[in-house]
């Protein structure tokens, strides 16, 4: 790794901890009812929404099944809204380009893909959607999204911090939902919009500028509301881009400085998130363990990817193309990436992209080395470095869950986490939603390879053909939606399967961990004693990556021997 490429990485990662801290404790003080300075300006709108809604609605307390039906019921009902606005847009206003409404097929996977926080996109959306959908059905999911994804999280902190009250109070899914999008997403969008603006994002409600060439001639430039959608979209972990080219588009992302806005934007919420949890349970020693986990998992990543991508490719050099002192390209693996952003730039906006389970892109992943490439894939299989807004929080927590008893039966004494005993119960439910995240993986993967539709769409073959299809299902499962884009997944089949996909690796691991939330605050606390396994020390927090790496990495070892690690061996010369 360069010099330059090393004190940049270190200055994003430093900013984004530093406002990790006090941004974490807001979250806290939002979502525990506290005061904030933000009160005198928004109560009025939260009582208004609160109006719509339904004063008592909103007021009632909920166990862990009132909160899941709650969170179902509302998605439910705006992605049926999603699918209908882009079934009809054709007839809907704001559509200057009189774009048709898109085939049953697409739509769903859309409305799937949005309403899931994956934001998988089989679409460009500058030649297929009207400005309405852009903000109704694109904008307006990603915000939503993004909200159900954090109120998630935070229930299940509650249910962790619960007295022994049954289980009967997790919180009320709308008020939470409500302050999600007022205290934390909208302020945020307002404040760092202007900032994409200045910088030369769009922000208009012309469909399109015209152009007139220097030779001749005139070009037809798309235009619409980018800067707002871009903010969302990574601040709520979303991904999905105005334009096809996503983030690596000047409209979208023109700066070397929005470049590291965005990344920033990805990582903050996220990172917060394990800071409310310590405060939450009044245990931030743990929230440090868990903190310093995660975050040797990133850097990591961050340092495998960016190396390998400045590296470039060793059988160029052995064969006297594009030599640096005898070793890899001149320059890195160039390939596929924007100048304005280089390999360092472009191999960390990836990687948090992928960490943080965000999906967006600022260069062609297809035509990343192998070895940056499977850190992406490895990143999204764990699903837990960080992750995807509060999800990725709940994930790490269900390992750690697993740690926990796998410690206690080595010393024979029943587990305890947090002053709560884990029996049955708590182990066959977080044991279901570690299993739901490699099975609808692997067994629809494994469908696609043994089907003449599944690799007909493929624009590469052999391994690399194999990483293509795997990348998919990974980043559909994990509500990530980037691609190696040499898959051409607009078909029936693969926007149906990938829409369930997206559907199943959302809703269902929320349920569960939900579940496994009441079951917890149900219980009793039992008193520390010499015996109890402390989690919240550096020996603990080693055990605990040692469970991700052998539980989580290893499910996935065979698969990736066929594709990206297969790869790697043949990128490397003979002899």
């Amino acid at each position: 790794m360069t010099a330059s490429g090393f004190w940049q990485i270190a200055l994003v990662l430093g900013i984004a901890f530093g406002l990790s801290i006090p941004f974490g404790a807001y979250l806290a003080r939002v979502f525990r009812g506290e005061r904030t300075w933000l009160d005198p300006i928004l109560n009025p709108v939260d009582a208004f929404l609160c109006r719509i809604v339904g004063r008592r609605t909103t007021a009632l307390p909920m166990d862990w099944k009132g909160y899941a039906v709650s969170m179902l019921v509302t998605n439910a009902m705006m992605g049926l809204l999603v699918y209908l606005i882009l079934s009809i847009q054709g007839v809907l206003p704001w559509n200057p380009l009189r774009f048709s409404g898109l085939n049953p097929f697409l739509a769903f996977n859309t409305a799937a893909s949005f309403i899931t926080n994956t934001d998988w996109q089989n679409y460009a959306g500058e030649s297929a959607l009207s400005l309405f959908s852009q903000m109704a059905a694109i904008t307006f999911p990603m915000f939503a999204a993004a909200a159900t994804g954090l109120v998630a999280a935070i229930a299940f902190f509650r249910a962790l911090a619960a007295p022994a009250d049954g289980g009967r109070n997790l919180g009320n899914f709308y008020h939470d939902f409500i302050r999600a999008l007022t205290r934390v997403l909208l302020p945020l969008c307002l404040v760092v919009t202007p900032v994409l603006v200045w910088q030369g994002s769009p922000e208009t409600l012309t469909g399109v500028a015209v152009a007139h060439l220097m030779q001749g001639g005139v070009q037809h430039i798309p235009l619409g509301p980018v800067a707002d959608l871009e903010v969302i979209k990574q601040l709520g972990t979303n991904g999905g881009g105005f334009f096809a080219a996503n983030s690596a588009h000047p409209f979208e992302n023109p700066t070397p400085l929005t470049n590291v806005v965005e990344i920033l934007l990805m990582m903050v919420t996220s990172l917060s998130l394990v800071v409310t949890f310590g405060i939450f349970v009044g245990q931030r020693r743990l929230a440090w363990v868990m903190y310093a986990v995660m975050g040797v998992l990133l850097v990591g990543g961050i340092a495998v990817t960016v190396c390998a991508e400045q590296a470039g490719t060793p059988a160029l050099a052995a064969s006297g193309i594009m030599l640096q002192a005898g070793h890899g390209q001149m320059g890195g693996n160039m390939v596929g990436k924007e100048t304005r952003f280089g390999v360092t730039g472009s191999a960390l906006f990836d990687t948090v992209s992928t960490a943080f389970t965000t999906g967006s892109v600022n260069s062609a992943l297809d035509s990343y080395t192998p070895l940056g490439g499977m850190v992406s894939l490895g990143q999204m299989m764990l699903n837990c470095v960080f992750g995807g807004k509060g999800v990725g929080t709940l994930n790490f927590l269900m390992y750690g869950i697993f740690a926990v008893f796998i410690a206690g039966l080595m010393v024979g004494r029943t587990p305890e986490f947090l002053g709560k005993k884990l029996e049955r119960r708590e182990i066959v439910l977080a044991a279901l939603a570690l299993l739901i995240h490699p099975l609808i993986i692997l067994l629809p993967a494994a469908w696609a390879l043994a089907s003449p539709y599944g690799v007909s769409a493929l624009g590469n073959a052999a391994s690399h053909g194999l990483s293509e299809i795997l990348y998919a299902f990974t980043s559909a499962a994990a509500n990530n939606g980037s691609a190696f884009a040499g898959l051409q997944a607009n078909t029936p089949w693969y926007n149906s399967v990938l829409g369930l996909v997206m559907l199943i690796g959302r809703y269902v691991s929320i349920i569960l961990m939900l579940a496994l939330g009441g079951s917890l605050a149900a219980k009793p606390s039992v008193s520390a004693t010499a015996g109890t396994l402390r989690t919240d020390t550096a020996l603990f927090g080693g055990f605990w990556l040692a469970t991700i790496i052998v539980v989580g990495a290893l499910t996935f070892l065979p698969a990736l021997v066929l594709g990206p690690l297969a790869e790697i061996f043949m990128m490397h010369p003979h002899g």
